[in-house]
């Protein structure tokens, strides 16, 4: 876990560890060489539970004792960066935050591999045709915008996110649970959306 200094004096994030022992360092401040000393706080192993589509993986991931965790924050592991998803005090008591050293269970959602999405197509005499699409996880779908997914072309009327359901606007993939709209066979799509075939078939 990489730490970051900025001299209480001058403000500069100049700053050079000249000592070292245990928890302690020494610091100095290359801008106004003022030196000063902290105590790190102690890192506890978390065990955490990546889940990556439908697999999940047991790892851990190591946070300063004593500091709040929430639903929503984001945690480095040693080969991934994770969204917790959820919180879990001893007696499998779920909670949206908690304190690190009180925590017996993370789970969270891996940000360093695909989002996958859900598309509903609307077709004539009442027939839903549904996918599930791999998409990048930085990309934006808007309200109005036509798509081609699995040689049907439809737009977007409605965008289903982890909070709200959008009639207008856009939103970000990382957000997005599902998106629907009705079928228009001869418009052109602005882009193509790749379906998801399972864990373990996907390019990264």
């Amino acid at each position: 876990m990489e730490e970051y200094f900025i001299c209480p004096e001058c403000g500069s994030d100049d700053v050079e560890v000249i000592r070292e022992r245990g928890r302690e360092l020494t610091l100095k401040c290359n801008e106004c060489s003022n030196i000063w000393h902290v105590t790190l706080p102690k890192l506890i192993k978390v065990p955490l539970i990546v889940s990556k589509h439908e697999r999940s993986f047991r790892t851990f991931v190591e946070l300063p004792e004593g500091e709040e965790i929430k639903v929503g924050d984001i945690v480095e592991t040693e080969d991934d960066e994770v969204r917790i998803t959820g919180i879990e005090l001893e007696g499998e008591k779920r909670v949206n935050k908690g304190m690190i050293g009180e925590i017996k269970t993370l789970w969270g959602e891996s940000l360093t591999y695909p989002k996958v999405i859900k598309v509903s197509i609307y077709l004539p005499k009442g027939v839903t045709q549904a996918f599930r699409v791999k998409v990048g996880r930085d990309e934006e779908f808007v309200v109005g915008e036509v798509l081609e997914v699995g040689g049907y072309t439809f737009r977007i009327e409605k965008i289903k996110t982890e909070t709200k359901m959008l009639r207008h606007g856009k939103a970000r993939a990382d957000k997005i649970v599902s998106i629907m709209g009705h079928s228009i066979p001869r418009a052109r799509a602005r882009r193509s959306l790749e379906i998801y075939r399972g864990y373990g078939r996907e390019s990264r």
